[in-house]
């Protein structure tokens, strides 16, 4: 994600006028939410998810099954679409379940709890632990941009200075938006947090709780506060840890995103400088980090073939050191397909890790995992911030501030900047998004919930959440991680401890309590 978001995604790429595109995408915006006691949505609320093995390359203990829900929960007859769940059963006797979400936004559960499943054995001890993909990510109805991001990206990154000649840029960045439509399918109009959140209150019914029990990471604190808003009363023990903003306009999180991610990749670069005297990246931290803005470059000039008929780009690089990077446990899978790519010239390890297939399926129902389109970790985590984000940048705005930003945006990440100012970009020419989380995700009347924020998190800062404690008012219970890391429940003992015993045993620690840091706790 250097200067371009990463879209390679080979099916047939034919016009498509932008007029026509946002027409069709404004017409589809939800108009509202009805309550879960509608008797239209009586359906959704009776079903029970039928749990089967999942496929050979998931752990054989792991199950899989999958819920559906209304395309658009103001019209439910209008269509449905199916959510992919995944849960690992309770070793006990279990008192429900505890549902995930690992942020994003547009990470998939289901190959993230497949993956990264030791973490959250522990709370296999009391509950079953489920996730799922979000709609319109991963196997659930997948969305993408074909090449349109890609596209808007070259037109800002142009040798010919923006300002002199801004309707260039315009023009793609409606033409982009456009493309989006065209690839995604009937879920792009319905995706979003608002809905994300009804969608969650489906799956508690579907396992058969009462409450919902829920740990969420990053971006799944958005989703945990909307819920607790929108459904106060079905609120058991939430757990939100690395605590997203609530308020602040898209441009300052992009910024804020664009200074974790080059500091995650630092941290990687230094991991595998010292770790490895075989690191691909060599073993000089500093050397390192300029090969790998070397090898994006590199690659963006002379990309490298696949199977599928495509290039893996620089820019399919960026993607798939995004997606890794998330999780610390990923960082020697990592490793390994880089030195695949820089030894053999093989980019089959690093196009797993950005997640991508060839095809999209539009009928609703769930995409094999070697159909999800390439670009969908991109394409959703754009869609779904803009439909969270009421504001859209004008292009007397973008005209006006859009070198200063670039500036900005490149002394925070030198790989990831432009990327993340793309992608702010690229709300321009998409609906008006919904202003429900700023306006009413406050003040909530649930039971207690605990807010967990590490002071070095490169992601979510610690004042985030104080800040959306604060919103959240007498419900919000804060843990003070005084550590390193984007969330603390996977870094820390102290966190996981008071973490599990929370959701197993209701034990909740006061509010303005701490864990030290990991040196501090040895």
């Amino acid at each position: 994600m250097l200067a371009k978001l990463t879209t390679r995604l080979t099916v047939r790429r034919s016009a498509l006028t932008g007029a026509v595109g946002l027409a069709v995408l404004a017409a589809g915006l939800p108009t509202g939410a009805p309550r879960d006691t509608d008797p239209d949505l009586a359906r959704f609320y009776r079903q029970k998810v039928a749990w089967a093995k999942c496929d050979s390359s998931m752990p054989k203990d792991l199950q899989c099954g999958k819920v559906t829900v209304p395309l658009n929960y103001a019209k439910p007859k209008s269509g449905t679409l199916d959510l992919a769940l995944a849960r690992y059963r309770a070793t006990g006797k279990s008192r429900g379940s505890v549902v995930l979400n690992f942020g994003g936004p547009g990470g998939a559960g289901v190959p993230q709890l497949s993956f990264g499943g030791d973490d959250f054995m522990g709370l296999t001890d009391g509950y079953d632990v489920v996730t799922f993909d979000p709609r319109g990510v991963g196997r659930s109805s997948p969305v993408s941009c074909g090449d349109g991001s890609e596209q808007a990206a070259e037109a800002m990154n142009t040798d010919t200075d923006i300002t002199d000649d801004p309707q260039t840029l315009l023009r793609q960045l409606q033409r982009a938006a456009a493309l989006c439509v065209k690839h995604s399918g009937p879920v792009l109009p319905h995706i979003g947090t608002v809905n994300a959140s009804r969608d969650l209150d489906v799956i508690r019914q579907a396992v058969g709780d009462k409450k919902l029990n829920y740990l969420g990471f990053s971006y799944g604190t958005r989703l945990g506060a909307v819920y607790a808003a929108q459904f106060p009363k079905k609120v058991g023990r939430l757990v939100l840890d690395g605590v997203d903003t609530l308020t602040e306009p898209l441009t300052k999180q992009a910024y804020v995103g664009s200074e974790g991610q080059q500091t995650a990749l630092d941290d990687f670069v230094a991991w595998c400088a010292e770790d490895d005297i075989a690191c691909p990246l060599g073993t000089d931290s500093r050397m390192g980090r300029e090969h790998v803005v070397d090898l994006v470059e590199s690659l963006d000039e002379d990309p490298v073939p696949t199977d599928f008929g495509d290039n893996f780009t620089g820019q399919d690089l960026v993607a798939a050191l995004s997606q890794a990077l998330y999780s610390r446990d990923m960082w020697p899978t990592l490793e390994r397909a880089i030195a695949s790519l820089v030894e053999n010239g093989d980019p089959h390890g690093l196009l797993a890790l950005s997640g991508g297939g060839l095809a999209r399926n539009g009928d609703g129902g769930l995409v094999d995992e070697e159909d999800v389109p390439f670009d969908n970790l991109q394409a959703a985590l754009l869609s779904i911030n803009c439909a969270d984000d009421p504001d859209r940048p004008t292009a007397d705005w973008i005209t006006k501030n859009l070198d200063r930003l670039r500036r900005q945006y490149e002394e925070a990440s030198p790989v990831f900047g432009d990327y993340r100012l793309t992608e702010v970009l690229m709300c321009y020419g998409r609906p008006k998004g919904t202003d429900f989380i700023r306006k009413e995700v406050r003040d909530v009347d649930t039971p207690k919930m605990l807010l967990v924020g590490t002071r070095g998190d490169p992601a979510t800062p610690y004042r985030w959440t104080t800040e959306t404690a604060k919103r959240l008012g007498s419900s919000a219970v804060v843990l003070d991680n005084k550590g390193e890391g984007h969330t603390g429940y996977a870094a820390s003992e102290c966190v996981r401890k008071k973490v599990d015993d929370f959701l197993l045993y209701g034990s909740l620690p006061a509010s303005g309590s701490s864990c030290g840091s990991e040196h501090d706790e040895d």
